[in-house]
């Protein structure tokens, strides 16, 4: 059987993501088995997830994925390149994986390819880094870079999925890994939109539905603002997570903590994702602005994107500091895993060159970075847990005590 590895973070799980794992399935013959590598609480356009990482693990298990493994927080919160490089990794590691399927903009995995191997020159790398020190977005960044190098076929670095397809590419060079990438064209909705098949859609409906259409703990009534972006079985875990207080989750649910934790950090400078001036800003507005939404105006200008000042504020909020991702991620984190996944399991125990945690207690064991950032990772669960509108679910400690879902 053939193995391919995604790289997602289904915020949360909708018929574009479904559509994807079909056609990857169809493409490699029809009985691929699926391993995600998914996103946790935190996502990468530097917010909370709007379910948390096991129901969305469960999404995905029971829409058609095979096994869902964590990418740990600082790399989800990171770069594209550090997100992608995060995501590669770990399927490399495992030692069963054969692809990486992606949607992208083109659907045309050789330009993409061709893309990397410029996007690795020196060449181009001598055009990017003027542009980074800018403040300039990543994306931005890359764009300019590829238009000194490439001149008109430099287009191909101009929609985000394209950027993140060339950034798994990179990572698949740079790993010397025998992966071989795979693309279709994105299905719905474009990148961060608020139409079609997209994650931001569905989340623009839920923030907007709130009550008034039985999105209340404790009710059982399906939102029927979602009927005709999620699949059944995602809907169904939707409707879980609302009734039992656990869901939507938006960060301005748990403003005070974030505000907490924004007051205490010492040295912004520290902070992954700060440069040019940002570490200042920070520092000053942090003290301060009275809200989130304050502090982020506060820090906008041209040469910084929305999205980055988000990663910031958040990795600032979790203490995230940039000696987490100068080391690539120390373990494999198991969130759930259907039964094709649990056989999947055996294979990787025999070939992984990474521990596998399946129980999260067996952390101890490994010691060293392994153990730290997973204790990170518990501490950012319980920042996140305190969006929930039941108070209960807001203890501390969740993360020693979720085991990963199986699919009967």
């Amino acid at each position: 059987m053939k193995i391919v590895g995604v790289i997602c973070e289904y915020n949360p799980f909708h018929l574009g993501h479904a559509a994807h794992i079909e056609n990857t399935r169809f493409l490699l013959g029809g009985d691929a088995g699926v391993i995600c590598v998914m996103s946790p609480n935190f996502v990468q356009r530097g917010d909370f997830a709007v379910f948390n990482k096991h129901a969305r693990a469960k999404m995905a298990i029971l829409s058609g994925a095979d096994l869902v493994l964590e990418l740990p927080t600082p790399f989800a919160l990171s770069s594209a390149e550090s997100f992608a490089m995060g995501g590669v990794y770990i399927l490399e590691k495992l030692g069963i994986c054969d692809y990486i399927s992606f949607s992208s903009e083109s659907g045309n995995v050789e330009s993409l390819k061709t893309a990397a191997q410029v996007a690795l020159s020196d060449d181009f790398r001598e055009n990017l880094r003027p542009w980074l020190s800018r403040g300039v977005s990543y994306a931005t960044a890359l764009q300019k870079a590829a238009e000194a190098v490439m001149g008109a076929d430099a287009d191909v670095f101009s929609t985000p999925n394209n950027v993140l397809g060339i950034e798994y590419i990179k990572a698949i060079n740079e790993l010397s890994s025998k992966m071989e990438p795979i693309t279709m064209r994105r299905v719905g909705g474009e990148h961060d939109s608020d139409t079609g098949f997209s994650a931001s859609a569905v989340r623009l409906r839920l923030r907007e539905a709130g009550a008034e259409t039985g999105c209340k703990t404790g009710q059982r009534n399906r939102p029927p603002v979602l009927l005709d972006l999620l699949p059944e079985s995602s809907l169904s875990v939707c409707e879980d997570e609302i009734r039992l207080g656990r869901g939507p989750v938006f960060i301005e649910s748990a403003e005070q903590a974030v505000l907490s934790r924004l007051r205490a950090v010492e040295d912004f400078s520290e902070i992954l994702n700060t440069s040019g001036g940002l570490e200042h800003k920070f520092a000053k507005l942090a003290k301060t602005e009275p809200t989130i939404e304050d502090i982020l105006r506060g820090a906008k200008s041209k040469r910084f994107v929305m999205s980055r000042l988000r990663r910031i504020l958040i990795c600032a909020a979790l203490g995230i500091t940039k000696e987490y991702t100068e080391n690539p991620p120390p373990y494999i984190r198991v969130l759930a895993a259907s039964k094709v996944g649990t056989d999947m399991l055996g294979s990787m125990r025999k070939k992984a060159s990474l521990p596998i945690i399946t129980k999260p207690a067996s952390v101890y064991k490994l010691g060293g970075f392994a153990e730290q950032m997973f204790k990170f990772e518990a501490s950012a669960t319980d920042l996140y847990s305190l969006a929930y509108q039941d108070v209960p679910g807001r203890a501390g400690g969740s993360e020693w005590r979720v085991s990963p879902f199986i699919s009967s």
